[in-house]
């Protein structure tokens, strides 16, 4: 089984954020960046916490849920 691009980033003490519920994700129109982040400004392939992790070397700091 394949491992990897999970929806979820531990964050805090263990908990879990997941982009497709914070209030900060975005699906965009551009099929080559499909998914984007307007906290922190960028589209991306992979989900935005994945990309915040690897360039930051830290969990993502601006997860906030959405209010549905």
């Amino acid at each position: 089984m394949k491992r990897g691009n999970s929806l979820s980033a531990p964050v805090n003490g263990g908990t879990h954020n997941h982009c497709m519920k914070c209030k900060h994700f975005y699906v965009t129109w551009d099929p080559a960046f499909p998914r984007g982040c307007r906290a922190y400004g960028f589209k991306t392939v992979e989900l935005p916490s994945a990309v915040v992790l690897r360039s930051s070397g830290q969990h993502c700091q601006s997860y906030e849920t959405k209010l549905v």
